[in-house]
C-alpha cells in the first residue's frame, strides 16, 4: 500500500492497520501510520471546533434576531418627510416603548405603513401653530433647532388643538411636506399605532449616532 492510500483510512483502520503490521512487514512502515493518526487527530480536532463555532454563531444570530424582532426594530427611512434629522434610506434603530416625550422620534403604524416623526405633544397637552408654522404647546412657544425651516404645512384642523387621551401628536422636521398629525387623515397617533422610538442610526456610516 502506499503512503498515499492512507488518507482514505478511518481511524480505526489504522489502528487495524498497527496490528496487522507485526505479521505483515511489507504494508506501510510504522512511522507513516503515526503520521496518519496525527492528521487524523488534528482533523477531528478542527471539525469539533467548527461545530462548536457554528453551533455560537447560530445561537447570537437567533438571539439577535428575536432581539430585533421584540425589542429593537431596525427601520429604514422612506422619503424626505424627517429631513433633516432623517434622510430617505438612512436605517435606524428603534426600541419598543409606551412610554414618550415631547421631542422623541417615534415610528408608527399609519394603515399597513410604518411612518416615522417627532413627538410635538402628549396627551391632554393643546397645540398651536401659527399662520408662520411657529408651535406652541400649552401656550409656551417651543424651540425646534432640528428644523431647517418652520412651515404651518399641508393642515386641515382647527388650532389650538388638543391632543386627545392616550395619543400624541406627531410631526415630520421637513414641515413643508410632511403629512402627520396636522391632517384630519392622520390625526393624534394612539399607543397601539406605536411600534417604538427611534434612537440610533446605523447607516450610512457618516449618520451614524443617536438620533435626536
Amino acid at each position: 500500500m502506499e503512503k498515499r492510500d492512507l488518507r482514505h483510512l478511518k481511524r480505526k483502520e489504522l489502528i487495524d492497520l498497527i496490528d496487522k503490521m507485526q505479521t505483515d512487514s511489507d504494508l506501510v512502515s510504522n512511522e507513516e501510520v503515526k503520521e496518519e493518526l496525527g492528521r487524523l487527530k488534528e482533523r477531528e480536532k478542527y471539525l469539533k471546533h467548527l461545530r462548536k463555532t457554528l453551533s455560537v454563531l447560530v445561537v447570537v444570530a437567533a438571539i439577535s434576531v428575536l432581539v430585533a424582532t421584540l425589542w429593537m426594530p431596525v427601520l429604514k427611512i422612506y422619503g424626505s418627510s424627517m429631513d433633516p434629522t432623517l434622510e430617505n434610506g438612512q436605517v435606524v434603530v428603534s426600541i419598543k416603548t409606551k412610554k414618550l416625550k415631547s421631542g422623541d422620534v417615534v415610528a408608527f403604524w399609519q394603515g399597513n405603513k410604518l411612518l416615522v416623526k417627532r413627538v410635538i405633544a402628549g396627551p391632554g397637552q393643546k397645540v398651536d401653530i401659527d399662520v408662520n408654522g411657529k408651535v406652541s404647546v400649552d401656550g409656551k412657544a417651543i424651540h425646534e433647532t432640528y428644523l431647517d425651516s418652520e412651515s404651518l404645512g399641508n393642515t386641515d384642523i382647527d388650532y389650538p388643538h388638543q391632543v386627545e387621551e392616550s395619543r400624541w401628536f406627531c410631526m415630520g422636521d421637513n414641515r413643508e411636506s410632511s403629512i402627520d398629525s396636522r391632517s384630519a387623515a392622520i390625526g393624534d397617533i394612539s399607543k397601539e399605532q406605536i411600534e417604538g422610538k427611534v434612537l440610533f442610526s446605523v447607516w450610512p456610516l457618516n449618520k451614524i449616532g443617536i438620533v435626536k
